[in-house]
């Protein structure tokens, strides 16, 4: 699986933070498994239960902008092994403290605190030593990854808390941080054993700050940010309520509900190329796709971002607009997970411009983006269930107001997108 990998990249730096993007992601969904077993266990009510699932984003939102400036300024190959090694130690040290409120939400904010610096690092590690003609394949592999990381968590955790303990996901996956983190300094080619050269670990760009300007005003940055914003809305809103969904329209049992792992499968089997229990670590379809055009000069740069950020967000309005009038269980199943497959082509498209754009600065460009698209997280919920509640139970206008969401984000990208370095 590694040689492959390797054959295909100039170094460990993209199997090994796709890797480190699997655990993020896997991370990030145990708890909603979890969290039954840990309420019975020390009697938490649905109010302590609520706080519990929402101090991961709290922490998440506030991380972005403060580390990816970090990452800038002092490298992010020593950052990046903190960060991991942050959040591993807070999954691990969630049973332990699981018996205080308070200590556990303060242990999940410092977990999403140590994740929202994750992707801004890793953006900008790719930004910095990622060939270009090879850009779009690595960060379709992290999307992959990232997706692949959510379904084994949810596979994992959906088969041991109800047989074993609530607790051994948190135990599983924080051990294989803390294995990440000594197989990056292992392995990565860029972290020399005896530190002869501290410029080696910290690589110091001009201040991101002084460019504040360029970040928020520049149109063609503004159109990435919504884009990114409406890739997120379609995305949370299928997981927050498509369990809900099924459960309401079609009458699912829970055993049926453990279909909602599906999308999540299709997203990473678009982002990747032959079947996911086969060969992981091959050319991502998406990226591979991308580059090729580019490489073979069929199309420019501009026209592939373009192009991928238009399939990824009007193919699954359409598909959202067609799920909403389906009657057939399966059926509904496939279109939705279809929505989040084509959602992968916006990893070769406006989530790979910030390295085009900014190259010393795309993890600060995309924790601003990443920033604004976590938002959708907080808003899509009491949006949905007031929609609902006014609409006298129907489900049609979340899904079609999903859909006109990518709609503008597709159409504001296409007119204003560039790939000119802009910082």
């Amino acid at each position: 699986m590694w040689p492959g990998v390797l054959a295909k990249f100039p170094s460990s730096l993209v199997p090994l933070c796709c890797c480190a993007n699997f655990i993020n992601a896997a991370d990030r969904v145990i708890m909603p498994i979890a969290i039954l077993g840990l309420a019975k266990e020390y009697k938490y009510g649905l109010y302590e239960q609520g706080w519990i699932l929402s101090a991961l984003p709290a922490g998440y939102i506030s991380s972005q902008i403060v580390g990816s400036c970090a990452g800038a300024q002092c490298g992010g190959y020593v950052l990046l092994a903190f960060v991991v090694l942050m959040w591993s130690l807070s999954t691990l040290m969630t049973p332990m403290v699981a018996w205080s409120l308070q200590l556990l939400i303060l242990t999940r904010v410092v977990l999403g605190i140590g994740e929202g610096l994750g992707l801004p690092t890793i953006y900008h590690l790719f930004a910095e030593d990622v060939p270009a003609n090879i850009r779009s394949t690595a960060f379709s592999y992290l999307t992959a990854f990232g997706s692949i990381g959510q379904v084994v968590a949810v596979v994992v955790g959906a088969q041991i808390c109800p047989h074993l303990h609530w607790s051994f996901p948190f135990y599983i996956f924080g051990g294989l941080g803390l294995i990440w983190c000594v197989a990056w300094v292992r392995y990565s080619r860029y972290l020399p054993p005896c530190l002869p050269d501290q410029s080696l670990y910290f690589v110091k760009a001009p201040n991101p700050f002084k460019q504040w300007r360029t970040f928020f005003c520049d149109m063609s940055m503004c159109s990435v940010y919504l884009a990114h914003f409406c890739m997120n809305w379609t995305s949370y809103v299928v997981m927050h309520w498509l369990p809900v969904y099924l459960h309401v329209v079609f009458r699912a049992d829970p055993s049926a509900l453990s279909l909602t792992c599906l999308p999540y499968i299709f997203n990473s089997l678009f982002g990747i190329g032959k079947p996911l229990f086969l060969n992981l670590l091959v050319v991502a379809v998406v990226g591979h796709f991308a580059d090729s055009l580019v490489n073979d000069r069929r199309l420019t740069l501009l026209y592939v971002r373009k192009l991928c950020t238009t399939i990824g967000l009007l193919g699954p309005a359409l598909c959202l607009t067609f799920f909403v009038t389906l009657n057939h269980f399966f059926a509904a199943i496939l279109t939705v997970s279809l929505s989040m497959g084509l959602l992968a082509f916006n990893s070769a498209g406006h989530l790979s411009s910030h390295a085009d754009m900014c190259r010393k600065y795309a993890g600060v460009s995309f924790a601003i983006s990443n920033t604004i698209a976590t938002l959708p997280g907080l808003v899509v919920g009491p949006l949905t269930a007031d929609f609902v509640a006014q609409s006298s139970g129907r489900w049609g206008p979340v899904f079609v107001l999903a859909a006109a969401v990518n709609l503008v984000g597709a159409v504001v990208y296409f007119s204003h997108a560039s790939t000119k370095p802009v910082i």
